[in-house]
């Protein structure tokens, strides 16, 4: 058994218009979210083994700030340059490509990507279908899986969507 976990970056910065896509940075109000968005995550008794994510400035920055948040070493975070165009077979990729010693993990990338990937992971007939998955946005996956490389799309189970404007139950 596998759990993938799968967040899109925190809310990014939009103060300087010029500034490539890809060198943007966090607003505060992203910076603020992955602390709040880490102890949700610690609070439900989730630990992550790695974390995979774009090299782009605000994946990169979401992933080493989430991981700072809930005790994940710094050399346990990766840079994977084929997430920042990813769509969703890259994601699955991705996610094929994490050690089997790894029973927990987390890819961390952008929107429609995150998405669409979530939606394929449980499948068309699985009755859930996100709209959009929002900045910070964190959802957990069951995978009855012992390799990596098995993971297909269709075949996860859905344990948790959480985002940081979620009402607490």
């Amino acid at each position: 058994m596998k759990t993938l976990f799968v967040m899109r970056h925190a809310k990014s910065s939009w103060t300087e218009p010029g500034l490539k896509d890809f060198a943007r940075p966090l607003a505060q109000r992203g910076i603020d979210d992955i602390p709040t968005m880490a102890t949700r995550f610690k609070d439900r008794g989730c630990a992550l083994d790695a974390i995979v994510g774009s090299p782009a400035v605000r994946t990169a920055t979401t992933a080493a700030l989430f991981a700072s948040a809930i005790g994940l070493s710094a050399d346990r975070v990766s840079i994977n340059a084929e997430l920042y165009f990813a769509g969703a077979p890259m994601l699955l990729r991705a996610a094929s490509l994490f050690d089997d010693t790894c029973a927990a993990v987390m890819l961390v990338g952008h929107n429609p990507a995150v998405t669409d990937f979530v939606n394929d992971l449980v499948g068309l007939n699985s009755g859930i279908a996100i709209d959009t998955v929002p900045t910070s946005g964190l959802l957990q996956f069951e995978l009855g899986i012992e390799s990596w490389a098995h993971i297909a799309l269709g075949d996860a189970r859905l344990i948790e969507f959480d985002y940081p404007k979620k009402e607490s139950k």
